[in-house]
């Protein structure tokens, strides 16, 4: 169950400037695993404190001072702190908040001790105006699910994984092995990418044990609703939740939730559901120019989910049996696949940067449009299509391209890798070049390196 993110954790570990880390993402995506594992792999002792279990412990961080801090932890697990040599791990950091703020002295008194701290409900610590954050003296990874070659690692597909990130835009895919690595990710779209339900594929080969897998983590979920907000936010976020399946990929739109509830009730309760990190917004954007957030309309914006295995269980899929799947990426018109894209794209950049995803849309009469994703690549703004199947229209990206002066675009479907290139123009204006990389959709982790081959 080898995580990529690893290799940053293995980064931090010997940086001169190392900061105590903040591992943020959603519940049940791994992050205590990771920092275990790292652990294990990396230092000779490691002291580790679950905040939700074991809140009395909080004790132990009282004082500022951190030789005292050290003493206690010291004492309290019979053990010696060894810098360079001891990891200390706090979990579930969002149950004791106030023991971020010791993070500062950590850093100013003892820097030579690796500390990392991880919670799934740290987005609301945060939101709260009343806490302080030790700003300059923390540095953060944000995790998210199983990627799709992580996927391929931990299900035994080691070959298929070397293959995709040996793959030149220049190479071609034998039909025979494009469409066994199609079957792979048609089961991935029902299996997801959290561990638990992948480590359990894994052992079992068994689509049922999948589903209760992530029917038990839906209702963790669920059951997470009765931590934040009040009584009425908490019915509005199951009423948004239970509407996931039937809005995903689409505008967002309030009265799609209950037409007789306030837009700012209702927005309140989509909050609390982004703080936790089980939906993302995702902001239409002007894309004029960089950073992309810089014309972000927060009125115009549509959601994806944490992870497309609990979308497909959501959406009642997880029961279809292999060979039934053939359907599973046009389902909904594709929605399934543009999860699928989603959830990689917004991990696109460094661990360290917060995630973040964009898209592009037009609506005047006869003449609207849409972009579904727009990313950043070497300081060019790229469109992102995708399609569930092999054909398409690319009316809205060549339109983007000629609007914004733009050059580069990236399309995903289910067909072999291609690039081509033209020119198009709108009534009255002069044309604009472009060249459009497509990538079948299993690609999407390979996209940043593909595009470095591009000749721009």
């Amino acid at each position: 169950m080898y995580r990529f993110a690893e290799e940053y954790l293995k980064e931090w570990r010997i940086k001169s400037n190392r900061k105590p880390l903040i591992i943020r993402g959603a519940r049940q995506v791994g992050k205590s695993y990771l920092i275990r594992e790292f652990a294990y792999n990396y230092f000779e002792n490691v002291i580790e404190i679950d905040f939700e279990k074991k809140l009395q412990l909080k004790s132990l961080f009282v004082s500022n001072d951190i030789n005292i801090i050290i003493r206690n932890l010291e004492i309290q697990f019979k053990t010696t702190v060894i810098p360079g040599k001891t990891l200390l791990f706090f979990d579930e950091i969002q149950a004791a908040p106030e023991i971020l703020k010791t993070l500062r002295y950590f850093y100013e008194d003892l820097p030579d001790i690796h500390i990392i701290t991880a919670g799934s409900l740290l987005e609301m610590v945060f939101s709260d105006h009343s806490f302080s954050l030790p700003v300059g003296r923390v540095e953060f990874l944000y995790l998210g699910p199983f990627t799709f070659e992580e996927f391929l690692l931990g299900t035994g597909e080691e070959k298929i994984y070397s293959f995709l990130t040996g793959l030149s835009i220049k190479d071609n895919i034998p039909e025979s092995i494009h469409n066994k690595i199609l079957s792979l990710l048609k089961i991935f779209l029902i299996i997801g990418g959290m561990p638990e339900a992948i480590k359990i594929y894994h052992k079992e080969k068994s689509l049922r044990a999948v589903d209760m897998v992530n029917e038990s983590i839906i209702t963790t979920f669920q059951d997470d609703f009765n931590k934040y907000g009040t009584k009425a936010d908490r019915i509005r976020m199951i009423k948004l939740f239970q509407r996931i399946p039937l809005i995903i990929g689409k505008k967002f739109k309030y009265s799609r939730i209950d037409s007789s509830e306030r837009s700012k009730d209702i927005k309140a309760a989509l909050n609390l559901l982004d703080n936790a990190r089980v939906i993302t917004s995702v902001f239409h954007s002007s894309g004029n120019g960089l950073p992309l957030g810089a014309e972000k309309n927060e009125k115009h914006f549509k959601i994806i989910f944490l992870d497309v295995g609990l979308l497909s269980k959501l959406s009642g899929l997880n029961i279809l049996v292999l060979d039934q799947a053939d359907d599973i990426l046009t389902i909904n018109n594709g929605v399934m696949c543009e999860q699928f894209i989603g959830q990689h794209l917004l991990y696109f950049k460094d661990w360290y940067q917060k995630p973040e995803l964009y898209y592009w849309i037009r609506e005047r009469k006869n003449s609207s449009a849409e972009i579904d994703y727009l990313i950043t690549f070497k300081n060019m703004i790229i469109p992102v299509e995708v399609k569930a199947g092999k054909t398409g229209t690319l009316k809205s990206m060549q339109l983007f391209f000629c609007e914004k002066d733009c050059h580069i675009g990236l399309r995903f479907n289910t067909d072999t890798p291609s690039v081509f290139g033209g020119t198009t123009s709108l009534p009255g204006s002069k044309g604009v070049a472009f060249k459009l990389l497509s990538l079948p959709l299993y690609l999407v982790g390979q996209a940043g390196r593909l595009l470095g081959e591009m000749p721009l």
